[in-house]
Formats: structure tokens, C-alpha cells, sequence
């Protein structure tokens, strides 16, 4: 009962005041402003507007691409304007991708079934699709919606030129052609569709040298699209202005580099001035862009033939010509005979099989091109020399290519690569 009492310590008591000091810190400031554990952290939200702007200065500066990337980035933040659908399908028919050009066109119209500028837009991507009826009444109803809408005459135009260039077309669609791209200069000429319309039907007429001014009008307004670039290089070619076309071209390719088109195109102009060895460079470029596209593989193989590579080019023209599967694996649909290039792929693939002594090859194709294009005279020539070709191998008197002795045989009537199908100039409509 006598015992003591322990005296409380002072610096247990301030530590121990100190330590709920602490606690009620934390618990009042520190915990909430403490995010929640696992939660994502919420980022600052971009307005629609950014989107488009960021697309418009993308196409401005020619990056396709990005330019419809970020407009469908527009369109997913904000998918009740109407406009950036708009805006998002002329870019896609720019970049040839027609069908979903006609989802944003449709699209457009769900939100406003009067916009002109998406009716014109729903035509030219269905006119693309060759869907020309439907086309035609969208772009008339464009035109009742807004008489002075000058994109839809563009459009128009070129669809009216396309019908002419697939022979589809009435009698008369020239014509209509030729008043539609009036139209659409008439009523805006500075609007870049409305030179372009009004080039690519001074080309279809053969007045390279009208298309080419108005391609190059339009390059001024937009210098940054590959199509341009690559009508105007068309032009020059035709004009055998041949160092220029080259430079469009190369243009078009910079700008849309997977196209093989401009690749092409810079082949068969080092072709025409008999730089095969160039000419064969850029075909096997345009191969590898579109390896199964049997057309780059007949261009591949006239550009080996042209060389005098007869053994080189016979694969890739069996493959434009019969179709099969490449080393790398691709599959390539060989092209139906007919008219025009695809009979010429079809004759220098015979000769070039003769040439190396491969009769059993040549002479089906000759009797094919005798009896499918009878009214091609230089196709039907060309089966003549195959035939003479085997004969005089039959006889001795040739020595195919590839044998210890090699003699030149007569009668190859093989033509340039841009004689087939050339349109002659017309006067300016």
C-alpha cells in the first residue's frame, strides 16, 4: 500500500500528441487529395474543333493519312457535325478508299438529308464504285439542293469522263462531260475539283496541252495531292516532254509512296526513250507495291522484253498473262484477254517463249490472239511471227535465245509500249 507511483514521462506524452497531430494530417489533407489506388488518372479532354483543325493543316501539308486519322478522331468526339464526315469522305475518295468515302457520306446525310456538299460527295464515291446510276441521282439531287454547287459539276464531269474512258458510256456522254467541267469553272474557278474535272476531260479529248495547264492550275491551289501530280506527269508525257513528266511523278510518288502507279508511269517514259535498264528499275518497284496486281507484272515483263531480256520476262508476263503465285507467296489473277495493253502482254508473252524456243507455249497464244482480238492487227501480226519464229526453229535456220548460237529471226511486229491505245488529239471541247 506504501508503493510508489510511476510518474508520467513528458516526452511520452508530447510524442504520443504528436503522433495523432500526424494522423489527423493525413486524414484531413493528405488523403484526399490522394488519387484512388488502380484508378486511371483523368487526362484533359481535347475539343472536337482541335481535331479537324489538326486534319485540315495534315491534308494541307499533303499527309493523307493523318489528315483522315484525325478527322475521324473529329468524328468520334463529336459525331453530330455533320461537316467533318463531310470533310472525312473527300479525303477518302483522295486516298481511293471509295467505299468507306460512301459510309461518311451517308453518315453526313443521316445528321442533314439537305447537305448538297455530301450528296455530291455520295456520288463521286459511287461513281467510283461504278455504280453510275446511283451516282447520277446524287449528284442531282446535289444540284437541286444548291444549282451553284461547283463541286458536284466537277464530280459530275468526271464521272461522265470515266464512263468514256470504260466505254459505258451513250452517245452524248462526252458531251455531257465536256458541259459539266464548263459548269463547275464557270461557277467557282478557283475550286481546286473544278480544274481538275476540267483537265481530266481536256486529257480524255487528247488536248494534252489545255489538261496540262489546268492540272498545274490546280496544283497551285493544292500542290500537296498525288493525283495531280501524277494527271500532269500523264500530260507531260504525252506532250514527250519526258523530264518533266518524270519530276511529277516522283512528285506522286513522295507524296503517296505504297502507289504503284507513279512507279509505272516513270517505267514506260524511260521505256519510250530507250532507257530499259531505269525503265525495268522502276517497274520492279511497282511490283513490290502491287504484287498482286497482274498489271505490274505485264509492265515488269515489257519492260524485259523491250531490254532484250527475253528468259527474264517471260514470268512476270505469265503471270499477267495466266495468273499464279509468286516466290514470295502472292497470288496473281491472270487478265481475260482483250484490246489494248492486255492484248500486247499477250503477244510479247508468245514472243518472248518463242524467242527461247518454247513453242509448246508460244503457238497456243498465237492461235488465242488470232482468234480473241482478230480485229487487232498488230496482235494478230505479232501471232504470225511466233509462228514464224517456231518454224524457223523447226528448220534450223534460228537459234533460240539462251543456245550457243543466236540468230535475229523476221518478223517481230512488237511496238513501242505507248502505241497501244494513244487517242489522238481532238479540238479543245
Amino acid at each position: 500500500m506504501n508503493k510508489r507511483k510511476k510518474r508520467s514521462s513528458p516526452i511520452r506524452i508530447f510524442l504520443l500528441v504528436a503522433l495523432v497531430g500526424v494522423g489527423l494530417y493525413i486524414n484531413q489533407v493528405v488523403v484526399p487529395a490522394t488519387p484512388p489506388l488502380f484508378v486511371a488518372t483523368p487526362t484533359a479532354t481535347r475539343s472536337p474543333e482541335s481535331f479537324a483543325v489538326e486534319a485540315q493543316q495534315f491534308a494541307t501539308d499533303g499527309k493523307m493519312t493523318m489528315a483522315i486519322e484525325a478527322y475521324q478522331q473529329a468524328v468520334q468526339s463529336d459525331p453530330k457535325n455533320a461537316n467533318n464526315y463531310v470533310e472525312l469522305a473527300r479525303l477518302q475518295i483522295f486516298a481511293g478508299k471509295y467505299a468507306d468515302a460512301l459510309v461518311s457520306a451517308e453518315n453526313a446525310l443521316l445528321l442533314n438529308p439537305n447537305l448538297s456538299s455530301a450528296q455530291a460527295l455520295r456520288g463521286w464515291a459511287l461513281s467510283y464504285q461504278e455504280d453510275y446510276l446511283a451516282a447520277e441521282a446524287a449528284f442531282k439531287r446535289a444540284l437541286e439542293i444548291d444549282p451553284n454547287n461547283a463541286a458536284a459539276y466537277a464530280y459530275q464531269a468526271e464521272m461522265l469522263a470515266q464512263q468514256v474512258s470504260n466505254n459505258v458510256g451513250e452517245i452524248g456522254t462526252l458531251d455531257k462531260a465536256v458541259n459539266a467541267s464548263r459548269m463547275a469553272q464557270q461557277i467557282n474557278p478557283n475550286l481546286m475539283e473544278s480544274r481538275r474535272a476540267r483537265g481530266i476531260v481536256l486529257e480524255l479529248t487528247g488536248n494534252y496541252s489545255e489538261a496540262a495547264a489546268e492540272f498545274e492550275a490546280a496544283i497551285t491551289i493544292n500542290p500537296n495531292l498525288a493525283d495531280l501530280h501524277l494527271a500532269l506527269g500523264r500530260n507531260y508525257r504525252q506532250l514527250e516532254d519526258y523530264a518533266r513528266a518524270i519530276e511529277e511523278f516522283n512528285r506522286a510518288n513522295a507524296l503517296n509512296p505504297p502507289d504503284p502507279l507513279p512507279d509505272t508511269y516513270i517505267a514506260r517514259t524511260y521505256a519510250t526513250v530507250g532507257e530499259y535498264g531505269k525503265a525495268i528499275q522502276y517497274a520492279e518497284q511497282a511490283v513490290k507495291d502491287a504484287a498482286a496486281d497482274p498489271y505490274m507484272w505485264g509492265n515488269l515483263g515489257t519492260m524485259y522484253y523491250r531490254n532484250q531480256q527475253f528468259n527474264e520476262a517471260l514470268k512476270p508476263l505469265e503471270l499477267a498473262v495466266k495468273g499464279g503465285v509468286t516466290d514470295e507467296g502472292v497470288t496473281v489473277q491472270g487478265l481475260p484477254l482483250d484490246y489494248g495493253r492486255i492484248a500486247e502482254y499477250y503477244y510479247l508473252y508468245g514472243l518472248a517463249a518463242a524467242r527461247t524456243g518454247q513453242c509448246g507455249m508460244a503457238l497456243p497464244i498465237a492461235q488465242v490472239l488470232m482468234e480473241g482480238v482478230p480485229d487487232d492487227q498488230i496482235s494478230v501480226d505479232n501471232a504470225d511471227a511466233m509462228v514464224s519464229i517456231c518454224q524457223d526453229i523447226a528448220d534450223g535456220n534460228y537459234a533460240p535465245e539462251g543456245s550457243e548460237e543466236t540468230t535475229e529471226p523476221e518478223g517481230d511486229l512488237t511496238t513501242t509500249p505507248e502505241s497501244v491505245g494513244t487517242p489522238d488529239a481532238t479540238p479543245a471541247p
